[in-house]
């Protein structure tokens, strides 16, 4: 029987990873993987393919956005939407073999199949073809993922009824679609879908979408998609989704009687870790009632040398930080001194549109913790490169907001609506992460960035909360000061 220092189960970010990790510090490390290609959910049915299909939808709405004369462009309405995310298989491609590539670099071995603990040091193999065999190892990584909601359990069996997986394997665009669920995936289909001209009705049974955002920002947000056309429905459950007989609209019921017709529902309400028949029984790790594992700073379980990392433990279940936890997994169980804790402080990126970032603690939270807060916003238009992509049609959408702790000035949280904010948002990550004398506001007042770029809107920013230090201590020459400088 083949004796490792870690096996993985499941090769998707956490995964490999945590091997590449382990084997670059000479530890023997095996992977199990049940899908044709590695990668999880990140290449293979999330990330890479609804990113695709929302560069599409972008350089769509940019010719009606953005008028130019002379220019126009008509979608084929009978077009596949596999045929919109032309670059996906492209970049799928590359992505795989990356991955490939570092496994084989690292020496690492893959078997494919399914893996099965037994107990803390052996993990069986079992191939699609019914053969089994063992693995002994020293550490066991779980990084089995998470999956949509399961429909069928829910009662849902009709074609036009689809998950997040089965949204993107659809033959033809739908004409209209309600999506149940406004958390991450629901919003950001929605606008995708939208700015590919489908009727939209997105609904959330809490009282607001996207509850852990910064109230101003879900705020914009909203205001947005309902400005594109998108129905917003907060604060009702959906009581049952009614078939249709033959080539007649779904119907959605809401608990007040409500109905909603569409051709197609997409299900986005929730994803469950893939715990299931992985013999944590054999070990004594139980799953919460979604399926999740609970692990220390260091990604261990309960059970000594049996580890997890990626969606599989939850929040936050982002490829970035799925990645770091099975780095810091892999160099806890072999006592390495490199990565010994995920960053408390990483950014969260919504492909909204428009585009969401947010870092640190909101305005809320910030109250909340005993903060004496104080913010200061700008709006990306106020740049010559926010007024050169402002949109003809929904002007005036982005802007950035700096939390900031008074009289301190420190920089607590950043969030940002509006073009580029995914990137945008690491500027004020990495000024959240610098040493206390270099994590004030001042930090943006006293840097030079490139015209024209959005990323002046910091300084903008910046400069609006010390005006607002100047006013509430009531230096009313600061301010007007302030403002010639800005």
């Amino acid at each position: 029987m083949a004796q490792y220092d870690l096996v993985c189960i499941g090769c998707g970010p956490a995964g490999e990873k945590a091997a590449t990790q382990a084997a670059y510090f000479k530890r023997r490390v095996a992977i199990i993987e049940h899908g044709h290609r590695p990668g999880g959910a990140m290449v293979n049915t999330g990330t890479i393919p609804s990113k695709a299909l929302r560069e599409t939808a972008l350089l769509l709405s940019a010719f009606r956005r953005r008028s130019v004369p002379g220019i126009g462009l008509r979608l084929d309405r009978n077009i596949s939407i596999h045929s919109l995310m032309a670059r996906m298989l492209a970049v799928q491609q590359i992505e795989h073999d990356g991955i490939e590539s570092s496994i084989d670099r690292h020496a690492i071995e893959i078997f494919s199949g399914t893996g099965r603990i037994l107990d803390p040091h052996t993990v069986r193999v079992t191939r699609a073809d019914g053969r089994e065999f063992d693995l002994r190892t020293e550490n066991i990584l779980i990084a089995t993922g998470s999956r949509p909601t399961d429909l069928k359990s829910l009662g849902y069996n009709h074609p036009r009824i689809v998950d997040s997986d089965g949204l993107l394997q659809l033959s033809y665009l739908p004409e209209s679609l309600t999506i149940v669920g406004g958390g991450v995936i629901g919003c950001e289909y929605a606008c995708v879908f939208r700015e590919l001209g489908v009727r939209v009705t997105l609904i959330e049974p809490r009282n607001v979408i996207l509850g852990f955002l910064d109230d101003e920002i879900r705020d914009a947000l909203t205001r947005s998609m309902e400005d594109t056309g998108i129905m917003v429905e907060t604060g009702r459950a959906v009581r049952q989704i009614i078939p249709p007989d033959g080539d007649e609209d779904l119907c959605v019921v809401l608990e007040d009687g409500t109905e909603v017709r569409s051709t197609h529902v997409l299900y986005a309400a929730g994803r469950s870790g893939n715990t299931e028949n992985i013999g944590l029984e054999n070990i004594g790790v139980v799953a919460n009632g979604r399926g999740y594992l609970t692990v220390d700073d260091g990604g261990q379980t309960t059970c000594p040398g049996v580890f997890a990392a990626g969606d599989v433990v939850g929040f936050p279940a982002l490829a970035s930080t799925s990645m770091e936890q099975g780095r810091v997994a892999a160099c806890r169980m072999f006592g390495l001194d490199y990565k010994k804790v995920l960053s408390n402080v990483f950014p969260i990126g919504l492909y909204t549109i428009p585009p969401i970032g947010i870092v640190g603690q909101t305005e809320k939270a910030a109250r909340e913790a005993g903060h004496d807060v104080m913010v200061g916003r700008a709006a990306l238009a106020m740049t010559a490169r926010g007024r050169i992509i402002e949109s003809d049609a929904l002007p005036n959408i982005g802007f950035l907001k700096l939390v900031f702790e008074y009289p301190s000035r420190l920089l607590l949280g950043v969030q940002i609506i509006g073009d580029e904010a995914v990137e945008l948002i690491h500027i004020g990550m990495m000024v959240l992460t610098a040493a206390q004398a270099d994590r004030t506001i001042d930090r943006f007042v006293h840097s030079v960035f490139n015209y024209p770029t959005l990323s002046e809107t910091y300084r903008l920013a910046a400069v609006n909360g010390l005006q607002h230090i100047a006013l509430r201590e009531g230096r009313s020459d600061q301010i007007a000061a302030r403002a010639k400088v800005a």
